[in-house]
């Protein structure tokens, strides 16, 4: 067989095998469409609509419902909440999580060790509804844990009714996701800096460097794909928290609580304004789909250069 027969061989059977990985994909690529794009497309289509869930007359309005929602002082106040949620997410289910991921690997002997990420993990292995209601418990201002811990430091002074009050309610809420996840992501980050090279640290140990100095110099750029992913599903998460606002306040008191999900719930649900409904669903797509694209393009520039 000369060299001309075997590469016109080859390249009948490239093509064929294409085919046929293409054919293995094409359930799961079929169900993906059926199941994520179409909803996601027939949403924004749907936003653009005034209808009822109870009629099914609809009524084309254009943008009129996002042009509601500019208008609406309860999308703003849910946005800027989802925006704070974010922020101390990354805040401490990322920087704080990998600080102490570090020092786990770093400071702390191995039995004890394993026993503290035993002791971190445990409340991610709670459901969320569970550790919202039992946060609703710790919350109460009279039987509640935290009043009664200030009342037994004596700082009575700082006493509250913290999910009754609008100004401290959703950081309520917030403390209670941070306590929920910050075990899970703490893991995943131990799992990335334990595949770090030893050999890395002592050479700059060898060469008079301190923990903090590695951690920033070594520690940080070395775990960066996994930092970058968990900034860009803590953000995400943060956009699409509903449950421990739903279970915890329902989103008072005076709407003080909302946050895009509960909000949208409501519009749909209660209110019945579904093409509304539609419009802030897509503006939570477009907010997550942006951060997420910009993470990704911010994660590939640091790793080119």
């Amino acid at each position: 067989m000369n060299a001309t027969t075997a590469t016109l061989k080859a390249r009948g059977v490239r093509p064929a095998r294409r085919l046929r990985h293409a054919l293995y994909a094409a359930p799961a690529l079929a169900l993906i469409a059926l199941f994520v794009y179409y909803p996601i497309v027939e949403n924004i289509r749907l936003s653009l609509y005034k209808y009822s869930a109870f009629s099914p007359v609809t009524r084309f309005v254009g943008l009129e419902n996002y042009r509601q929602a500019a208008q609406d002082p309860v999308f703003w106040q849910a946005l800027l909440n989802n925006i704070a949620y974010a922020v101390v997410s990354v805040v401490f289910q990322v920087g704080a999580a990998l600080v102490l991921a570090a020092a786990l690997e770093e400071l702390i002997g191995r039995r004890l060790r394993g026993v503290l990420r035993t002791v971190y993990f445990i409340p991610a292995a709670v459901s969320m509804t569970v550790t919202g209601l039992l946060f609703q418990f710790l919350y109460q201002p009279d039987a509640g844990m935290v009043n009664g811990a200030l009342r037994a430091v004596g700082l009575s002074s700082l006493e509250h009714d913290w999910l009754g009050d609008p100004g401290t309610a959703i950081w309520g809420v917030i403390a209670m996701s941070q306590w929920q996840s910050f075990g899970y992501t703490t893991m995943l980050l131990t799992v990335a800096v334990q595949r770090v090279p030893r050999e890395l640290y002592e050479s700059a140990h060898m060469d008079g460097a301190g923990r903090v100095r590695t951690f920033f110099t070594i520690t940080v750029p070395m775990v960066r794909e996994m930092t970058g992913l968990l900034v860009i599903l803590t953000v995400s998460q943060a956009f699409l928290v509903f449950n421990e606002v739903m279970v915890m306040t329902g989103g008072g008191p005076s709407n003080s609580s909302q946050v895009l999900g509960t909000w949208l719930y409501a519009s749909a649900f209660t209110g019945d304004d579904m093409g509304y409904a539609s419009a802030v669903g897509t503006v939570m797509f477009l907010i997550t789909f942006a951060a997420g694209a910009l993470q990704l393009i911010h994660s590939r520039r640091k790793a080119a250069q």
